[in-house]
């Protein structure tokens, strides 16, 4: 597996307008990508104008093919002013593996 943990802070005045782009890149991710197994958009609970996402995919080549579906390149065009910080590695190939459950157990 290839695992994506991204944290985003969106700039003020944006964040109901980035929500809407990123669900549509997170249900395009699930519903389309064979490859991507799990998108979660996560609310932090401290801040209400950063939210973390949460990707599975089966291993960085459908990790990298997510990069090139028109619902990504929507979305990352869309938001590009939106933020005031993203991680270096979200959506640029930096990812971790799982330890637990392993790949053979993970549904």
């Amino acid at each position: 597996m290839y695992i994506i943990v991204a944290p985003i802070k969106i700039k003020e005045g944006y964040k109901d307008a980035f929500i809407e782009a990123m669900l549509g890149d997170a249900k395009g991710s699930v519903n389309d990508e064979p490859g991507c197994l799990r998108f979660d958009v996560v609310q932090d609970g401290g801040d209400p104008n950063r939210i973390w996402l949460y990707e599975v995919y089966v291993d960085e080549a459908a990790f990298q093919a997510h990069l090139q579906t028109p619902h990504f390149i929507k979305w990352r065009d869309t938001v590009k002013d939106w933020t005031e910080e993203r991680p270096e590695g979200a959506g640029a190939g930096a990812g971790s593996t799982n330890i637990w459950p392993s790949d053979d157990e993970w549904q």
